[in-house]
């Protein structure tokens, strides 16, 4: 009997031990504010603390944790300091009822974001962190240097293929911004710049050699990854280089971001197959693969494209893709994919599908030959993969979200709208420089084309994820609305945000985004840009020496 008795206290002495290891890993397991959204190793402060910036009442939504929920935010020197259901207190204070509290946007593919005019059309989007990650930079150093303490929202570059290839085939050519497509609007780069010798320059072993120690040069600078255009000189770069980029970012952990060889639909040079290019040697030597705006190199064969992607990853690859939610391009007239061989047999096109940005007019085949002749690198839009295709693309949950935004062009004297100054009505261009992100949020409301936090998601967390995986320590903090992230946050009304900007009306800022917070200051207030007001900081990769 004795023993029976001491079996059972044996029995509720383990019970015991077991409900108390069951508690201690449960708490273990909770952040301290609860269910609110925590990075690791950063303590949450007190809701005593007087915090720089409050913002109250507002839906934070996070999709990294998938957290959705009423809370106060509090911010305190430049980071999120607090989310939490307790009253705060701050020097500033947002109300955000009836509000989304958003990570800030982050987009990977902004060809003008050294531009102060489209830094202030960025900004109406909600974008906190503008990249240049398709043409990149060269040389890096210029890219970032031009933009310190310059900067309304966080900036960074890829090192260029394109601009050291230019400078290779093009000694005479130096670079003022860093970035090619800002030096193609350079009126003192002009007659530079006219011909483009990277779009036709096939280099040799000796030439090959020396742009790949200028890539890795630029790497140890800082560079985020490796930025492969090649579809804007598909005809001059080998293979062989283009297995050497990737092999290069291999050894250095990081990505290259392609532009795909071809642009097309039809055997034998699909935009399936110039993926496969880059696929093939992302498989053999590493690294990561982002490829921009996929929708418009794969056209018709977009769905097989992303499914072979989807299979890479599955395989294990790190490789991701993007779209801009639009079906028209934006180029320049001399791009080797609008050649006419190519828009209309395997695009599906013809010239009156290209309009021409200065005038806001369709070409004929005697003005493209014309501007081809005079000016190859005249700003154009173009139409590409049909609008169903270009919406279930975007739908894709495993695809992301880059605007490819182009410098807008004054509507009065074709010049570049540089000028921070310049109203949003004086200048056209693609629409997608100023309403990328608005409209993925209007689409996803309007046509139920994705649940609002993959919306988020597409915009924020999934590219600043990708950045992480691949190399950018930076881009741990970004795109999550979470205690220890960086106070970049967007703020929009989910029942009003919008594009505004269209064909013909290529600069109308997006509105339903009230407040824009870049590393903890208000940048957008009431729906207005702050001017000379410069929070933005580098996105950069560690310089080696």
């Amino acid at each position: 009997m004795n023993n029976y008795l001491k079996i059972l206290d044996m029995k509720k002495f383990t019970q015991l031990v077991l409900l108390a290891l069951i508690v201690v890993v449960t708490q273990s397991c909770q952040s301290p504010q609860g269910d609110e959204t925590q990075e690791k190793g950063y303590k949450p402060l007190s809701a005593s603390t007087e915090f720089d910036l409050v913002v109250l009442n507002g839906r934070v939504m996070d999709p990294e944790s998938n957290f959705d929920g009423i809370r106060n935010v509090g911010i305190k020197d430049g980071v999120i300091g607090l989310i939490t259901e307790e009253n705060i207190e701050g020097k500033e204070t947002i109300d955000a009822t009836g509000l989304i509290v958003s990570p800030g946007f982050v987009d990977l593919h902004a060809h003008a974001p050294a531009i102060p005019f489209s830094q202030k059309s960025l900004l109406r989007d909600g974008v906190t962190t503008a990249l240049e990650c398709e043409v990149g930079a060269y040389p890096v150093d210029v890219y970032y240097d031009n933009l310190k303490g310059k900067s309304q929202v966080n900036y960074g570059a890829t090192v260029s293929v394109a601009g050291i290839r230019e400078k290779v085939a093009h000694p005479v050519y130096n670079s003022s911004t860093g970035t090619i497509v800002n030096d193609l609007f350079d009126e003192n780069l002009h007659d530079c710049m006219a011909d483009m010798q990277m779009v036709i320059f096939e280099a040799n072993d000796d030439q090959i050699n020396t742009i790949n120690e200028m890539v890795e040069e630029n790497l140890k600078r800082g560079a985020l990854g490796i930025g492969v255009p090649v579809g804007y000189m598909m005809n001059g770069t080998s293979p062989k280089e283009t297995v050497t980029w990737q092999a290069i970012a291999g050894k250095y952990g990081v990505s290259t971001f392609l532009h795909g060889r071809f642009s097309s639909q039809h055997a034998p040079t699909t935009g399936v197959l110039g993926l496969q290019e880059m696929i093939s040697s992302l498989g053999i030597y590493g690294g990561g693969l982002y490829i921009h705006h996929i929708h418009q190199q794969t056209l018709a064969n977009t769905t097989d494209a992303l499914r072979m992607v989807d299979d890479a990853s599955k395989a294990g690859m790190k490789i991701i893709a993007e779209v801009y939610p639009y079906n028209q391009g934006a180029s320049i007239v001399g791009a080797d994919y609008l050649h006419p061989d190519n828009y209309s047999r395997n695009m599906g096109r013809s010239y009156e599908d290209i309009i021409e940005v200065a005038t806001m007019k369709p070409l004929t085949k005697e003005r493209y030959e014309e501007l081809m002749k005079t000016d190859p690198s005249a700003s154009i839009i173009f139409a590409g993969i049909d609008e169903a295709g270009m919406l279930a693309a975007l739908a894709d949950p495993n695809v992301v979200v880059g605007s490819d935004g182009m410098p807008m062009t004054i509507s009065e004297n074709g010049n570049m709208a540089y000028d921070w100054d310049i109203a949003f009505e004086d200048v056209q261009g693609h629409p997608r420089g100023s309403g990328a992100h608005a409209k993925v949020l209007r689409l996803s409301r309007d046509q139920n084309l994705m649940p609002l936090m993959l919306a988020i998601s597409k915009i924020s967390y999934m590219p600043a994820k990708y950045l992480e995986e691949n190399g950018v320590e930076a881009a741990e903090k970004k795109g999550r609305l979470q205690v220890g992230a960086d106070a970049d946050v967007t703020i929009f009304d989910a029942e009003t945000v919008t594009d505004n900007s269209t064909m013909t009306a290529g600069g109308l800022a997006s509105t339903g985004i009230p407040y824009v917070i870049v590393n903890g200051t208000v940048v957008v207030e009431e729906s207005k840009v702050k001017k000379d007001v410069f929070p933005g900081m580098p996105v950069r990769r560690p310089i080696i020496y």
